[in-house]
């Protein structure tokens, strides 16, 4: 089995409502995500033969992802009071909703599902909240 990897970054804040501990306030991470590839075979066109894919390509998306997420307020669909919400866009903030609590587990599923929907066989994606400190999702 072939494997290849590419990684991206984004800055972005978050906050778990229900928590007990730090992580209820709202706070920012430097969030580093790795995206693997796999193949069994090499692809053997022209363009890319020799290759489970060309890296421009995984590099590209998974940058869009990031870049979709870059600088802005993550934060679970219902989580925050609607006023909370209505102050937060009338500041014109960039805000991400998301359907589920935004953990660095479920954000590494959410990009590793959205990378296989562009057609790319997922190996695993990791995502790290700090360097120390990673979830991976992955088949």
């Amino acid at each position: 089995m072939y494997h290849i990897r590419t990684e991206a970054a984004f800055d972005s804040a978050h906050f778990l409502k229900g928590y007990k501990g730090k992580c209820s306030n709202l706070h920012g991470h430097r969030w580093r995500v790795t995206a693997e590839i796999k193949s069994d075979v090499l692809k053997t066109d022209t363009q890319t033969g020799g290759m489970v894919e060309d890296f421009g390509d995984i590099k590209h998306a998974l940058r869009e992802i990031c870049d979709g997420m870059d600088h802005t307020f993550i934060y679970e669909k219902g989580s925050l009071k609607p006023e909370t919400l209505e102050a937060l866009k009338n500041e014109e903030f960039h805000l991400t909703e998301v359907p589920y609590r935004p953990t660095a587990e479920n954000l590494a599923k959410d990009i590793f599902d959205r990378l296989k929907d562009k057609g790319f066989n997922m190996a695993r994606v990791e995502v790290y909240e700090t360097p120390d400190n990673r979830a991976t999702y992955g088949e």
